[in-house]
């Protein structure tokens, strides 16, 4: 954490003391719930490394997965601009939501107004990508039976390994083949298992992008 040792003096805490916390999910960005911090919960957060919060209904501490073992090992903690809102990063051991959901946020609202006489933002070629990765996230936490993702994350990494090796076969000879559909399916195919073993080794795919711009932007030796 690359705050200055003084940040919590900079929290603009409520009238009763507490703060909201935005509990994001460190590899797969999807926020996972809202809650409420006082002092005593963040500091607590930040000697235990899980996260601590102040319940408003029972009026008391309670640390995130203590009796459902569905713990948030803490990766990082922000604070936004007014200071008023703590953004935290964590580590999701199983679904975040008493519901037994991955993220508290799994019910979708619509606006009000017809959808054809509202502009269609354009969506980004990458949105894809970030959809599979919070799909993959949702069934490692939650792993629903009969799902295929729960059963790669059940069998473990030998199995997810084993896929990825032979999906990347079959690139490979649909590659030989010149099957350009072929090679497409297959290529979805590899993409979605590696980016499942990305999950079960707990590394974010941003991890993999900023390699990618790293090696983009490093310079060119001249001989």
């Amino acid at each position: 954490m690359t705050q200055p040792q003084d940040w919590q003096d900079r929290i603009k805490w409520s009238p009763e003391g507490l703060v909201p916390a935005v509990v994001q999910d460190a590899l797969s960005k999807e926020v996972l719930m809202l809650a409420y911090m006082n002092k005593e919960s963040l500091q607590k957060s930040l000697e235990s490394g899980q996260t601590w919060f102040w319940s408003r209904s029972r009026n008391e501490l309670w640390n995130k997965g203590a009796t459902s073992g569905h713990t948030q090992q803490i990766d990082s903690l922000h604070y936004d601009c007014d200071g008023d809102t703590i953004l935290v990063k964590v580590r999701q051991n199983g679904p975040a939501c008493h519901t037994g959901a991955y993220s508290c946020f799994y019910r979708e609202g619509t606006s009000g107004g017809s959808a054809s006489a509202q502009a269609q933002p354009q969506e980004d070629r990458f949105a894809p990508l970030s959809r599979l990765e919070a799909t993959i996230a949702q069934r490692d936490a939650e792993r629903p039976e009969g799902a295929y993702t729960t059963y790669l994350f059940e069998k473990g990494v030998d199995k997810i390994l084993k896929k990825v090796g032979e999906e990347t076969a079959e690139v490979i000879i649909a590659a030989k083949n010149r099957d350009a559909n072929e090679l497409r399916c297959e290529s979805a195919d590899l993409i979605f298992h590696l980016m499942v073993l990305l999950r079960e080794q707990g590394i974010p795919f941003d991890d993999v992008l900023k390699e990618l711009e790293f090696r983009h932007r490093k310079p060119v030796k001249k001989d």
